[in-house]
């Protein structure tokens, strides 16, 4: 198998070099990039101007086999996409007349007013080719960029509204880069989802199988402590890759164990609501430390399952505002409750949920407290008629990730199967 193309992501504009606005488009790109079996290697961001754009531009080139832009085609003065390509490229600007008669459509379609400037959106480095735009007056453009050593670079340069650049990448530019590859056939992603170690740990356990030149090549992600292994393999038929994949796969599995809850877009509350269904056991959840994050990933996954929204089972006591109050939670509803500091444990928590809702299970989450070096823990705790297991969880990396890294560990434990 060859080895890819290398890609690099350009995103032009000073709203971006500012600051200002975060750069979503390259993200989108270079995700659709890998599943076109290209790996990106390369990000840059650049100013509108002539100059950075010119550097940017023949740095990219030099260095990977397709550039992607976007940003930079409109018709006002600092939109110079066009003249740096034609810098890059030594090839004099042109006006197109295919390009021209379509921009003047889409201005009389709307009827509006068409100034000389929207003129610029026709004109293409000599060689180049028109990437047409459905949504928008700016075509893109699609040139061939020698390099100073041999060999070329192709560059697709797209507008950066973003459901212009899509609609673009989808019609043709994917197709394009397609077409590159010095070989024919699919690619198919597997992606083995993992919850319970982090993602250096999960490496250690897998050695040598995260390597770049390997095949089928595994990549590694974490996100609000999921870690996914993603398994790429490319093969003349979806039937190749798949048998390319089984392999890897069972390493991995064989590996990792129970840190292996799903597949795909599985989420681990996910797993836990089709656990629940198989062994027909109903939940309730009290939550004081997550304020109901762990009803609200079941809930959302119980709907993704049913399609059905659930019926409210109740509600523990009534708001308010003493210190002890914590928030009950069972069908994806919440409520305030009053506790007295028997119930503060999380234990007590989670007997007290199962009890009052009449549930085979009762999970809970308590209350946040000090721990050693400055940290901050939570205890979490599953009932069931056999009795009760707590852990405790230590919070890290932000208030909004640390709630969802908790009460993903809290749903963790259901699937680890609790005291059950």
């Amino acid at each position: 198998m060859t080895r890819p193309f290398r890609a690099e992501v350009i995103a032009i504009g000073d709203e971006l070099t500012s600051g200002q606005r975060l750069d979503t488009n390259s993200q989108w790109i270079s995700t659709e990039l890998g599943l076109l079996g290209v790996p990106v290697v390369f990000h840059t961001t650049v100013a509108d101007t002539l100059a950075a754009g010119v550097e940017a531009f023949r740095i990219a080139c030099g260095r990977a086999d397709v550039v992607v832009a976007t940003g930079g085609l409109g018709p006002t003065a600092d939109d110079l996409t066009r003249d740096v390509l034609a810098a890059v490229s030594n090839a004099p600007l042109e006006p197109s007349l295919e390009a021209l008669k379509d921009v003047e459509s889409r201005f009389a379609t709307r009827k509006a007013l068409m100034t000389p400037s929207n003129r610029r959106q026709a004109l293409f480095p000599r060689g180049s080719r028109i990437i047409p735009n459905p949504e928008g007056t700016a075509p893109g453009i699609d040139l061939d960029v020698d390099r100073p050593g041999g060999g070329q670079s192709r560059v697709f340069a797209l507008p950066g509204v973003p459901v212009e650049m899509r609609t673009m990448w989808r019609g043709s530019v994917a197709e394009c880069i397609m077409r590159m590859h010095p070989e024919a056939g699919v690619i198919i992603h597997r992606r083995i989802k993992c919850f319970g170690a982090g993602e250096s740990a999960i490496e250690a356990m897998l050695p040598n199988l995260i390597d770049r030149d390997r095949i089928p090549l595994v990549g590694i992600t974490a996100h609000e402590a999921t870690i996914t292994l993603r398994i790429t393999a490319r093969g003349p038929t979806a039937a190749d890759c798949l048998a390319a994949i089984a392999p890897t796969e069972e390493t991995i599995r064989a590996g990792l164990g129970q840190l292996v809850y799903g597949i795909d877009d599985d989420e681990v509350e996910d797993a836990v609501i089709h656990l629940l269904h198989e062994s027909q056991q109903t939940l309730a959840t009290l939550e004081i430390g997550t304020a109901g994050r762990v009803a609200e990933f079941l809930a959302g996954a119980e709907m993704a399952l049913s399609r059905n929204k659930l019926a409210p089972i109740g509600q523990l006591g009534q708001p308010t505002q003493n210190p002890s109050a914590a928030t009950a939670a069972c069908g994806g509803y919440c409520g305030g409750i009053v506790l007295p500091d028997s119930l503060l444990s999380a234990s007590a928590l989670a007997e007290q949920a199962r009890t009052t809702f009449h549930t085979t299970l009762g999970l809970a989450v308590g209350i946040l407290r000090p721990a050693p070096e400055g940290r901050t823990a939570v205890d979490i705790a599953i009932a069931s008629e056999s009795g009760t297991e707590q852990i405790e969880h230590l919070l890290g990396g932000g208030e909004s990730l640390a709630m969802s890294r908790a009460a993903k560990t809290a749903i963790n434990l259901l699937r680890l199967g609790g005291s059950r």
